[in-house]
């Protein structure tokens, strides 16, 4: 390209942490910023634009005026990415889906639920609505995935994604399995990239990258068969992400 590439940011139901998580890059964002031409953010700037050669989505998608702002905004971009598991999966948000429309808003918000702007729908991921190029996964996203995929776009290049589990990068660290400490971790399963960040940190892995490519079944029975677990007790944890996942396997079924 001749000119910097057109970068736009767009929020949906989210809390805006992953947009936090790129502020945060400090100094390593101005470098990039230098790249780009930034010609919408709402956490950064006033300014609107027409067209973006970059679009890049956090949130969920929760009403039918979220999913049309949406389509809006696809049109008008050539590339177009989804950020952070509220994005590429539903989120936490997407918990609400198991249960009876409004009951979630009715549990949080008491009386003042019925008020429009807190009226909502299914939660929906970015993709389930419009075409998604990339996906950025995390909650939150690590900054420096971030800026190697962005990097690699601006090259002309296919970002890299990990298509292993963490317990890949848990063994490469060194770390002790969470399963040592009586823990249900979900690494087995979940796409790695992270750099193993809960596992490395004393937690065990909460999903939030989603399931891996063809995630191997029969090495989670093994890991929970040798640690004295159940295949309950590794779904019960998979709830908090990987909702998405767990209702498409269920269409299958």
């Amino acid at each position: 390209m001749t000119e910097k590439p057109k970068v736009a940011i767009f929020d949906f139901a989210c809390c805006e942490g992953c947009q936090l998580q790129i502020v945060n890059m400090e100094e390593e964002l101005l470098d990039l910023l230098g790249a780009v031409s930034p010609v919408e953010w709402r956490e950064a700037m006033s300014e609107t634009s027409d067209s973006y050669d970059i679009a890049i989505i956090e949130g969920s998608i929760t009403r039918p005026e979220d999913a049309e702002r949406l389509k809006k905004i696809r049109a008008k971009a050539k590339i177009l990415i989804a950020l952070g598991a509220c994005a590429t999966l539903g989120g936490v948000n997407r918990l609400k889906n198991s249960m009876p429309n409004g009951k979630a808003a009715a549990y949080v918000y008491g009386k003042a639920a019925s008020q429009n702007h807190l009226k909502s729908e299914k939660t929906q991921a970015v993709h389930e609505v419009v075409k998604v190029d990339f996906k950025i996964h995390g909650c939150p996203i690590d900054n420096r995935e971030f800026a190697a995929i962005i990097r690699s776009l601006l090259a002309g290049k296919t970002p890299f994604v990990p298509t292993y589990p963490v317990c890949v990068e848990c063994k490469q660290k060194g770390n002790i399995c969470r399963y040592e400490y009586k823990e249900v971790c979900l690494g087995p399963v979940i796409r790695a990239g992270c750099g193993a960040r809960c596992p490395s940190n004393g937690f065990w892995c909460f999903g939030c990258r989603g399931y891996v490519d063809d995630p191997n079944v029969n090495a989670a029975y093994d890991v929970m068969n040798l640690y004295g677990k159940t295949m309950d007790d590794f779904k019960g944890r998979l709830d908090l992400f990987a909702g998405l996942e767990t209702e498409s396997n269920a269409k299958k079924s």
